[in-house]
């Protein structure tokens, strides 16, 4: 396997996890919404991420929430994505589900959004392997 190789299937291995992992945080918030579990949260922290995609910067809001279940367990959770106006010490209500309250979100729910926006990364996802695939098996050949 020469390195042409490696880096193709590198490519798809990488998109193939991000994916999985697309799926997997769509499961956990629906579970979370449809559990009727809901907690009041504060915000412990608020901070920004930027990332540079065809030379044009894109912000993506962190927050960090510490909430207390329904049965007393003490759970703090990470989540990207949220509003800018949320700061530290702010007050929310969060859904959670109980067999996984570190996978609780602060986003209201919104289970056919949050569908439509993970089949279309999907389908874009898997548009970018087979262009991948397609390359690969062409530049392969020479």
């Amino acid at each position: 396997m020469d390195f042409f190789d490696v880096c193709m299937t590198l490519i798809l291995v990488v998109m193939a996890v991000t994916a999985v992992s697309l799926v997997r945080r769509a499961r956990q918030r629906r579970a979370a919404w449809a559990s009727g579990l809901t907690a009041e949260a504060r915000v412990v922290r608020a901070w920004v991420t930027t990332r540079m995609v065809n030379d044009v910067p894109q912000r993506v809001q962190w927050h960090e929430y510490d909430f207390t279940t329904g049965d007393g367990r003490a759970v703090r959770f990470k989540e990207s994505g949220g509003p800018r106006d949320r700061a530290q010490d702010d007050m929310v209500v969060i859904h959670y589900a109980a067999h996984e309250p570190d996978k609780a979100t602060a986003g209201e729910p919104r289970p056919g959004a949050e569908l439509v926006s993970t089949v279309v990364w999907l389908l874009l996802l898997a548009a970018l392997s087979g262009y991948v695939i397609h390359e690969w098996v062409a530049l392969s050949r020479f």
